[in-house]
């Protein structure tokens, strides 16, 4: 069960606020990523995670499933788990069992997306030796949260898996990772997942593929204007676009006005005036190179107790160690 969090209209509050900040931009129109999963976002996400075009979810699986024996012998005992974005835990079963094994362990997945979090309580709650204690919140105040109710001094372990600190800007991401090193205890390890460079046309694919998979999670974030502020995107006006950018090695993902048009949305106390073509980015995905992702950890305060590249799909798994 997830514990306490901020009512429903409070959230729609926020909502409201961000949409309002994020749309009178200039000159590029943006929202937050987070946005993107809400029960239909997340529901979708889970399909793109099956695709042939997207080998990010299988890579991630294949290494932790071959290095979690790696992983707990490096931290030794390990009676917490913590994940930051749990999505549906399918990949977290492999660390609960093996941490069950060798002793009982509490599981907090964080999550903002409610649907998401009972999907990943249910999914995992079998797992004998493991208590699951879901945390409806975003991951800062989430781990903060988490660490207050921190008993013992058993070495915690966070994990930051699917590439989801490539969803930051190179500098915001060694900020994010160094909040989180201020919380964790000398001896506690951050299992971080990130997408490696490859080739560019490859990851255009990943994030633009064929069924439009990726198209309807994009563009289902106007439906969710249009659901919870009144507003009135019309989804045959307007169009999904991923592009690469070379100087930030990093994937964007857009939502492109096919033509000249007006928005209302009423619960932001907005109209919005797009131009054709012009573009209201929802999120970016950055990939590294695998020294990129040493160096960031050092700099926020780890140090590297192992790191497992895959070759199908270059990623990279690294632990890393509160110093």
């Amino acid at each position: 069960m997830a514990h306490p969090t901020t009512s429903a209209a409070a959230q729609t509050d926020a909502f409201a606020t961000d949409v309002y900040g994020g749309l009178t931009q200039s000159p590029q129109k943006t929202l937050p990523s987070k946005y993107l999963y809400d029960a239909v976002g997340s529901a979708l996400f889970e399909v793109i995670t099956h695709l042939p075009e997207y080998g990010l979810t299988r890579a991630d699986e294949r290494l932790i499933k071959q290095h979690v024996p790696d992983v707990l012998a490096a931290l030794g005992r390990v009676d917490t788990v913590v994940e930051l974005g749990s999505g549906n835990g399918r990949k977290t079963r492999w660390v609960l069992e093996a941490c069950a094994q060798r002793q009982p362990c509490t599981y907090y997945p964080i999550e903002i997306s409610a649907t998401a979090l009972a999907q990943c309580s249910q999914a995992l709650s079998d797992i004998v030796g493991v208590k699951v204690r879901g945390i409806e919140r975003e991951y800062l105040p989430g781990l903060q949260q988490m660490v207050s109710l921190r008993q013992g001094d058993a070495p915690m372990l966070v994990l930051f898996l699917g590439s989801t600190i490539g969803n930051f800007p190179r500098p915001e991401a060694q900020r994010f990772l160094a909040e989180v090193r201020k919380v964790m205890r000398p001896g506690d390890g951050l299992l971080l997942g990130t997408d490696l460079v490859k080739p560019k046309q490859a990851l255009v694919d990943a994030y633009d593929d064929p069924l439009g998979v990726t198209a309807a999670f994009n563009l289902n974030l106007l439906v969710r204007m249009n659901s919870e502020l009144g507003a009135n995107f019309d989804l045959r006006r307007f169009q999904h676009e991923a592009r690469f950018n070379v100087d930030t090695s990093a994937i964007e993902m857009h939502i492109r006005s096919c033509v000249q048009q007006s928005v209302h949305i009423p619960g932001a106390g907005l109209t919005v005036e797009f131009q054709a073509g012009e573009t209201i980015w929802t999120e970016i995905s950055r990939k590294y190179l695998a020294a990129d992702v040493l160096a960031m950890g050092a700099w926020a305060g780890f140090t590297s107790a192992g790191q497992w590249l895959d070759e199908d799909w270059p990623f990279a798994e690294t632990l890393l160690v509160a110093a």
